[in-house]
């Protein structure tokens, strides 16, 4: 008996370590040790390993800010009209090309890269760019729906149920701006179309770790999220953060809000916006932003402005929210029609052309002592300003600004069309005229040919010759074909779609263009995310009937997905 008994003693020794240090990992993680499988609708739901609803809170939220409140206000109408005239044979034989390119993708995408953020089409492997959550699939699910890919929609929908927000599997940290535009807002598009509850679930998990970037002592964030320093309360706002990566939060934030009736999202990037709207006039070129400013300790300093890289969807949005909430907030139209306006008078400008076309390209500008100096660029990423004026223009019943969209969207077709693969370039110095409008005779002096008889005429030098699969180009055409409803944008979209795909075509799927000045050149062994979430989705669209996401229904974020619109 005694023998027995001293066996017994270690075991209850153990058992006892075992149960403290179940607790200690209990409490470590968030209270949620091992998440506990449920179904939401149709599908088997997994919760994020650590619940960031429950995180400890350092710098409290003081006067939290709702919603707007009030009968949403009755908008112009964005779009010519509601639906096709007639059935047109042409274009929906188009439509099913554009269908045919993106199941070819998607198919690799299954086949070679499931389950990780990209596919990489020249090798057949995956790689994790986006903190490893399938970010290809999230991206990719409203345009499955939209292209009535239901099976693999649900298919989708299936892996993303069962994704932990809580691990990464690229790096320790999140990109704010990355995550929430690709992720938070596939998620929230995806909803707002099926209205899978398991999609509101997940998106409410992930607004709940993103909402821990906001904790800080003056509650702005920083442009990436570290898990171990929110978990200790050592974040803070960053000293240099660009305009995009601050300003690009609201609409999901927004919609978040909406659909869960939890204003903490919303007040999150209402204070951002008020950042903004505190030093719009304070700038060194009152109207716009600077490309980086110092969120921290609130303070603009840096004198570099574009609605280029760094700067673009930060614009972009100030357009949009007001759509999104309703024309409730009187702060958004007034902030963007100064921005758009004193782009239009400092950054945008007429490319001096061989043929001296009546188009306009945007450029950037550096502010030293009160002189402006103007630096004649062209970005790819640009290239949305033709829908963002256009859809503006109609908003606020402002045609002059719907005849710079016109000519913003004509200007990228323009550059498309100047090369040998049918293609523009990521960026490229060109030659400007004196003024946006009149004649502007082409000067040898002040555009003269380059000796590689590869750039052509108008172009001065080629600052990088890439094509990143980017949608900027057809995101405009087809805004400007919804707005007007010209068969024209339809053809240019055709001749843009027959370029990228002669020019961007593998076995597997479509990759990367290496140098654009020359036609079926190397291809780079890359397949963004947004060719299945934006490039694709817009060529679809602009061949589908207008009835599909609706305009006046509907508005896209910056990654292409739609978000319904209040009802009036």
């Amino acid at each position: 008996m005694l023998n027995q008994i001293q066996g017994r003693v270690p075991r209850r020794y153990v058992a006892l370590v075992v149960f403290f240090a179940f607790v200690a990992l209990f409490l470590w993680r968030g209270f949620d040790v091992v998440p506990r499988p449920s179904t939401v609708g149709r599908f088997k739901y997994v919760p994020s390993s650590y619940d960031w609803s429950k995180a400890k809170v350092y710098h409290p939220v003081k006067g939290m800010k709702g919603l707007p409140q009030g009968t949403p206000v009755t908008f112009p109408k964005v779009q010519l009209r509601k639906h096709s005239e007639t059935e047109d044979a042409t274009s929906n034989a188009r439509k099913q090309a554009v269908k045919k390119a993106f199941i070819k993708s998607w198919e690799a995408y299954k086949t070679h890269a499931w389950g990780m953020d990209q596919l990489q089409p020249l090798s057949g492997n995956g790689k994790e760019t986006f903190s490893g959550w399938s970010a290809q699939i999230v991206d990719a699910l409203d345009t499955l729906w939209i292209m009535d890919l239901k099976e693999d929609f649900f298919l989708a929908v299936k892996e993303v149920a069962v994704i932990d927000w809580a691990t990464t599997k690229d790096s320790n940290t999140i990109n704010l701006f990355e995550v929430t535009i690709r992720y938070l807002g596939g998620l929230l598009a995806a909803y707002d179309l099926s209205q899978e509850p398991v999609l509101r679930a997940k998106a409410i998990e992930l607004g709940d770790a993103l909402y821990a970037t906001f904790d800080t002592p003056n509650r702005l964030p920083s442009h990436w999220l570290d898990y171990s320093k929110a978990k200790k309360g050592e974040q803070t706002a960053d000293d240099s953060m660009s305009g995009a990566a601050g300003g690009t939060l609201c609409m999901e934030f927004t919609r978040l809000s909406q659909i869960t009736g939890d204003p903490k999202y919303y007040d999150a990037t209402e204070r951002i916006k008020q950042f903004y709207y505190r030093f719009q006039n304070e700038t060194s070129l009152p109207g716009l932003w600077p490309v980086t400013m110092n969120f921290r300790d609130e303070q603009i300093i840096e004198t570099r402005y574009t609605i280029g890289a760094g700067a673009d969807s930060m614009y972009e949005y100030l357009v949009k929210m007001p759509v999104l909430l309703g024309g409730l907030d009187p702060q958004y139209p007034e902030m963007a029609i100064k921005a758009l306006d004193t782009a239009r008078d400092h950054l945008l400008y007429r490319p001096m052309t061989p043929k001296d076309e009546n188009i306009l390209m945007a450029g950037n500008a550096l502010v030293d002592h009160g002189n402006i100096q103007r630096f004649y660029e062209m970005q790819h990423l640009t290239c949305f300003a033709g829908g963002m004026y256009a859809m503006a223009g109609k908003l606020y019943k402002r045609d002059d600004y719907v005849d710079i969209g016109s000519r913003l969207s004509s200007g990228c077709v323009w550059a498309y069309n100047s090369f040998a693969s049918g293609i523009m370039p990521e960026a490229a110095d060109l030659a400007g005229c004196k003024s946006l409008d009149g004649p502007c005779p082409y000067d040898e002096t002040l555009a003269p040919l380059s000796h590689d008889p590869r750039i052509p005429p108008g172009f001065l030098d080629i600052k990088s010759r890439h094509y990143l699969l980017r949608p900027e180009a057809i995101e405009s055409v087809f805004y400007m074909y919804r707005i007007t409803g010209d068969q024209v944008w339809r053809d240019t979209a055709w001749q843009l779609w027959e370029n990228i795909i002669r020019e961007t075509e593998t076995e597997l799927a479509f990759a990367i263009v290496e140098d654009v000045t020359v036609s079926r050149g190397t291809n780079g062994d890359v397949m963004e995310t947004f060719w299945l979430a934006e490039t694709l989705k817009y060529f679809y669209l602009i061949f589908d009937d207008e009835s599909v996401i609706d305009l006046d229904e509907w508005v896209f974020n910056t990654e292409a997905h739609p978000f319904k619109r209040p009802r009036v």
